[in-house]
């Protein structure tokens, strides 16, 4: 498990041993798991459990603001497909 970012009190983390679709795990006061990309190119939720809908909104922009961050991480990690 890989931590790639923090904001707002949660944790943005990457497993090493995870499958595709490329995809970060937020974890703090309640968990989440969002698609780096989406259908639209945008991050993509797709779940959250225990996450106020206020945070998640916040976690969804902090997830937009550093997608090709996220991006470049998972890639490092799993590989390029490219």
């Amino acid at each position: 498990m890989v931590v790639v970012h923090r904001a707002h009190g949660f944790g943005f983390v990457i497993y090493t041993f995870d499958h595709e679709p490329a995809h970060v795990y937020i974890t703090g006061a309640g968990q989440a798991k969002i698609n780096i990309i989406g259908p639209n190119g945008a991050p993509e939720a797709i779940l959250s459990v225990g996450i106020k809908r206020a945070d998640m909104r916040c976690l969804m922009a902090e997830a937009a603001r550093h997608q090709a961050h996220f991006l470049a991480e998972w890639e490092k990690i799993h590989g390029s497909k490219g």
